[in-house]
């Protein structure tokens, strides 16, 4: 398993690397039990960063906070590239009334659960998401 945290043109600080890639392995097999973390790249971007690779892949003119590429060439073996704007996520943690801390790991948790099989377009969907982020939240920081 290879988890790396990259600095692209921002950077930003992680507590507890190891532990935090552990737990980004259980919640791995908390949904695909025969799936394994090959190597996934979480990379710490800025919304211009982030706003060019949503419009050269994705055709999209919007920020965002994070964009997950799903780059598995197997059905077992997970790789990915995980684009994450610094930018957003203290925005957005100013928006909601939380803590830096807090919003960076929802949105790492967020990009996991998207290889996971989770989605977020539909109402219903993005429900689900939240509540999954929440209860990863809960259960990392142990409230």
């Amino acid at each position: 398993m290879a988890i790396h945290f990259h600095q692209a043109d921002q950077s930003v600080v992680l507590k507890n690397k190891i532990q935090l890639k552990h737990f980004l392995a259980s919640i791995v097999q908390d949904f695909r039990k025969n799936h394994r973390i090959d190597t996934i790249s979480y990379i710490f971007c800025s919304d211009d960063y982030l706003l060019n690779i949503n419009k050269e892949y994705l055709q999209h003119d919007t920020y965002t906070d994070i964009i997950t590429f799903d780059l598995s060439n197997t059905e077992t073996a997970i790789i990915s590239d995980i684009f994450i704007s610094v930018d957003r996520i203290k925005e957005n943690a100013h928006k909601f009334n939380t803590t830096m801390e807090h919003e960076l790991h929802r949105v790492i948790f967020h990009g996991i659960l998207h290889l996971c099989g989770l989605k977020d377009k539909s109402k219903k969907d993005a429900a689900l998401m939240r509540s999954k982020e929440e209860y990863y939240l809960n259960t990392y920081f142990k409230k």
